[in-house]
């Protein structure tokens, strides 16, 4: 199957203190400038007093290119003290699959891609063991074994961060990748690292955690896709699901239900950050429809 390009829209995201006046503001805007919007989600989080908001346009018509909205928005973004970013649906993010010896999240993502559900690039595979390359090879994304056995971690980090820029790499996707990433490779990249925890976090984080569960006797297993802070297992949540489970269910059973869970999970987080409809706030995430 072709990948097929969706139409050539713009989206800007928008968090800010909540205030009357945003939603009037932005949309005359728009209008102004010959905007005709598609699709407009927002969410007022009463607590901290913050206003957050998508918005996506048609861009047949509208007058401003990237340089002229940010020169133009400019004076409304102070005048609310927005922090916003305009994104364009016709970019295809870079994207890096990191993964060890389990390739069924890896197997999920690249038929997407094919597919065309996942609108971006995958320049290639990064994995600790050589298990996957067959499956890479397969979809003719180029495959680097890694390996992390007797070497450091600041050598391996090294030869994935040159590949990665070489690729022009934008997301990097741990599609059950089972080595801790160094703090300093994740502050190279800031919520555009996707990871999968085959847990229902904050249950059962780190390793290991379908023996944990099953000697709890826990009657729901579940698993977590969030973005990776320098925190283990604690980043911003963006997707969750569970399935239950009974007393007849043995070890086995929960593993092969759980990796269902995760590929669902992982893909729809990636597609989400693909689409531009996640917003991070105080330790969290807003995921716009």
């Amino acid at each position: 199957m072709t990948p097929t390009a969706p139409n050539k829209t713009a989206i800007v995201l928008i968090d800010c203190p909540d205030r009357k006046g945003i939603v009037a503001v932005v949309s005359d805007f728009l209008l102004r400038h010959n905007a005709n919007i598609l699709h407009a989600d927002q969410h007022q989080d009463a607590d901290l007093g913050l206003f957050l908001t998508r918005i996506e346009w048609d861009l047949s018509g509208f007058d401003l290119d990237a340089k002229g909205f940010a020169g133009k928005f400019a004076p409304i973004a102070r005048r609310f003290e927005m922090h916003w970013r305009l994104e364009f649906s016709e970019v295809r993010p870079r994207m890096a699959i990191f993964v060890s010896h389990y390739d069924h999240c890896l197997a999920d993502l690249l038929y997407r891609r094919e597919s065309g559900e996942l609108h971006c690039e995958i320049p290639l595979v990064i994995s600790n063991h050589s298990d996957a390359q067959r499956l890479a090879e397969f979809h003719r994304v180029p495959f680097h074994h890694i390996p992390t056995g007797s070497v450091s971690k600041q050598n391996v980090e090294r030869k994935q961060v040159a590949l990665l820029r070489e690729h022009s790499i934008g997301l990097v996707v741990l599609a059950r990748y089972m080595q801790i990433l160094s703090p300093q490779f994740v502050r190279r990249y800031p919520q555009r690292i996707i990871n999968v925890h085959h847990s229902f976090l904050p249950a059962f984080s780190g390793a290991r955690p379908y023996h944990r569960a099953f000697e709890r006797g826990v009657k729901l297993i579940g698993a977590t896709s969030h973005y990776v802070t320098e925190k283990l297992d604690e980043g911003p949540i963006i997707e969750q699901d569970v399935v239950r489970i009974s007393h007849r269910d043995q070890l086995q059973d929960l593993i092969q239900k759980g990796r269902d869970i995760e590929k669902a999970v992982l893909s729809r987080a990636v597609r989400w950050h693909i689409e531009h409809r996640i917003l991070v706030y105080a330790k969290k995430t807003v995921v716009f429809d």
